[in-house]
């Protein structure tokens, strides 16, 4: 057996000690800069893992992502309905309708798998971080929630200088805007009073008109 080499140079004893004083000297002479959270909020990276925005327009209910997921923590409800025949003389078709989509962030680990297997961009990354709760069972966010978030996502750097927005993000806001004034109808039907009904009037009696003299008769 060859002998391991031993190291060409030596270390004299208590070396590691002034080299750990070292650090703490250059440390200690450097100036201090404490970020103010929350009054400033921090500059975080456009891939920052926050949360998961549900873009619910994309969303076609396959399923994809829920049997993806290793912890199971993605919740997804949905019926069928029967959507009539585009043309006259056509069959009708049926598709999946989104009844709920919830995410059980105590159980997430932000591995990134629902969104990289998503077929039609309907999951995406939210730097969002601020939704910390102080019971457990608060962590599992609905659609609604996951919508909220799916504004605060960054735009993709445009491929084009000038480009026009993709027709997604169009149609998102078109149906969000679609739903808020058909609620602040409803809202407005639900407090306006209703009429009242005027009482019908009876038709006074007509008096008959007496007869009228024939010519020739003595008056």
């Amino acid at each position: 057996m060859t002998a391991s080499p031993q190291p060409s140079g030596r270390s004299f004893p208590g070396s590691g000690l002034a080299k750990g004083l070292a650090v703490t000297l250059r440390t200690m002479t450097k100036k201090t800069v404490t970020a103010q959270y929350p009054e400033t909020q921090p500059d975080l990276p456009p891939r920052t893992r926050g949360v998961i925005g549900l873009f619910e327009e994309n969303c076609t209910v396959c399923m994809l992502c829920a049997r993806e997921c290793p912890d199971w923590c993605i919740y997804i409800d949905s019926h069928k309905e029967t959507v009539p025949p585009a043309a006259p003389g056509g069959r009708e078709r049926s598709r999946n309708v989104l009844d709920r989509f919830a995410i059980d962030f105590s159980l997430c680990m932000y591995c990134g798998i629902c969104i990289e297997v998503c077929p039609f961009d309907a999951l995406f990354w939210s730097p969002e971080f601020e939704y910390a709760e102080t019971d457990i069972r608060d962590l599992t966010h609905e659609r609604d929630k996951l919508r909220e978030w799916m504004w605060t996502v960054p735009a993709p750097p445009a491929l084009v200088p000038a480009a026009e927005k993709p027709k997604e993000y169009a149609a998102a806001r078109k149906s969000a805007d679609r739903t808020a004034a058909q609620q602040a109808a409803e809202a407005a039907t639900a407090a306006r009073p209703e009429p009242t009904r005027p009482e019908p009037t009876r038709p006074e009696p007509t008096q008959p008109k007496p007869d009228r003299p024939e010519d020739g008769d003595a008056r």
